[in-house]
């Protein structure tokens, strides 16, 4: 089963409930379209520092190997497990961004999927903070005064 950890942005609001739509959940495992197509999956999720050191040592990488006259049947198999570590280091480069942007981690979730993921997140948050009595909720079910 996924794991996932819930990132809520520092500085949100003195109510628990006010950024709750902000909250990142971030799957651990290995990430097929960070494998396949990193520079995109890099760009697409904003991750602009670890996007500079992929592109760095792609570079870097495909200099060395040809300084170093290996075949192109090296370079391949080099660049497959550069690839390969990118998959498989996708979901911490995305906590080490949030980390960075000032997110602070709240939980760890165990799920089939995101929404399962949320909904036994929130469900558990929210019997913490006691969500059932709080002041600000309005009561609508009730008779009119």
């Amino acid at each position: 089963m996924p794991v996932y950890t819930v990132h809520e942005p520092r500085g949100a609001g003195p109510e628990p409930f006010s950024a709750t739509d902000k909250f990142e959940f971030v799957r651990d495992g290995f990430h097929f379209w960070a494998f396949v197509a990193g520079l995109i999956w890099l760009i697409y999720h904003r991750l602009w520092w670890a996007l500079l050191g992929y592109v760095v040592l792609s570079i870097a990488g495909e200099v060395a190997l040809s300084m170093l006259k290996v075949d192109l049947g090296a370079r391949f198999v080099v660049m497959l497990l550069f690839a390969l570590l990118m998959g498989f280091e996708a979901a911490s480069l995305r906590r080490w961004t949030l980390s960075r942007g000032k997110w602070r981690q709240l939980d760890v979730v165990v799920a089939d999927n995101k929404d399962a993921a949320e909904r036994r997140f929130f469900d558990r948050w929210t019997a913490q903070h006691n969500a059932f009595n709080d002041q600000w909720a309005s009561d609508r079910g009730g008779p009119p005064p």
